[in-house]
């Protein structure tokens, strides 16, 4: 039975515990939370024992599930795999990109397997449709949220837009060529509202927005190519994707139209989306990626490339509030 350990019983890491309760076959080991109160709390409520020791618990533990806070992330995740231990990470996935370049040469060395907490993947709107079959030509995404104290120690960027930037990267088979972006922090040290714009070597072009300043939550993205308009949204979960047919379709015929290809029909499909636990999809995806010994779903590739375009963004934001601040002083 494979034994899992916590790092981290926050906001999210008491979700993470009570979806590995959910997981068949597995044994919760315990937990490790550097504020005590909250442990003998979490300790009382789920009946789980708590570890005072942390390096006790990454022994007891074969996998070891971090969900601390991202300043402490490569730490525990260093330790956790010297001692050869499989390691599930939250996004983002360390705090700078060197930490994430070397917890990919540790896991290559010490042969365990990583996965990346970027949740969105398990979303069943993105299962709804093929990816290898889209070849985005311009990308739009809306992420939006009320304003809560929790992840204000990483800006907009990092704490929500991340999550569009992973699945971008997982939808666009190019090298980003030119970014410009802007932001503005209302009531933290860092953005709280981002807006960024990304040009591929394709030709493809990616508008992302962010704001966790909403007053109502939003999760849509919409897709676009020469044959058809891709519409998702992870929050409500629903998909629909409009298609340009050369033949009169049998299902989901809209109308028809003239181009300059010819006559073409307008077919509208609308995907049965299922209803799943992203959160414990995910984490039991890498159990038994480690049980199979298979490809994990999100690599520490994937976390490493989402966390570089979003420092590219964060740095593009930085300078052009640098220099509208140069202007309006001058």
């Amino acid at each position: 039975m494979t034994r899992v350990g916590v790092f981290g019983v926050g906001h999210l890491g008491k979700i993470h515990l009570k979806c590995l309760n959910m997981i068949d076959d597995i044994q919760i080991v315990g937990f490790y939370d550097v504020n005590k109160e909250l442990g003998a709390s979490v300790e009382t409520a789920f009946d789980i024992p708590r570890f005072e020791d942390p390096n006790q618990l990454i022994e007891a533990s074969d996998i070891l599930d971090i969900v601390t806070e991202t300043s402490s992330h490569f730490e525990v995740a260093k330790r956790a795999i010297q001692a050869g231990k499989h390691v599930f990470i939250e996004k983002p996935v360390t705090k700078t990109l060197d930490e994430a370049r070397e917890l990919i040469q540790l896991r290559d060395s010490h042969q365990v397997k990583v996965q990346v907490g970027h949740v969105e993947r398990f979303n069943p709107v993105i299962s709804s449709i093929d990816i290898s079959d889209i070849n985005p030509l311009f990308i739009e995404a809306h992420r939006l949220s009320s304003f809560k104290l929790r992840g204000t120690d990483v800006s907009v960027v990092l704490d929500l837009m991340i999550h569009d930037i992973d699945i971008l990267l997982h939808l666009v088979s190019s090298k980003v060529e030119s970014i410009s972006a802007n932001g503005v922090g209302i009531v933290s040290s860092t953005p709280d509202i981002a807006n960024a714009r990304i040009e591929f070597k394709n030709g493809c072009v990616a508008n992302l927005t962010a704001s966790r300043m909403s007053l109502k939550g939003m999760r849509k993205m919409r897709i676009f190519n020469e044959e058809a308009y891709v519409s998702l949204d992870f929050l409500d979960k629903k998909a629909q994707i409009i298609k340009l047919a050369e033949e009169e379709p049998n299902d989901g015929f809209l109308s028809e139209l003239e181009t300059n290809k010819g006559k073409r029909y307008i077919q509208a499909n609308f995907p049965e989306i299922p209803t799943n636990n992203a959160i414990k999809d995910e984490l039991e995806s890498f159990i038994r990626s480690v049980e199979s010994n298979e490809t994990v779903k999100v690599s520490l590739e994937d976390g490493y490339k989402a966390l570089k375009l979003a420092y590219q963004i964060s740095e593009k934001i930085e300078a052009h509030i640098e220099a509208m601040n140069q202007r309006n002083s001058g």
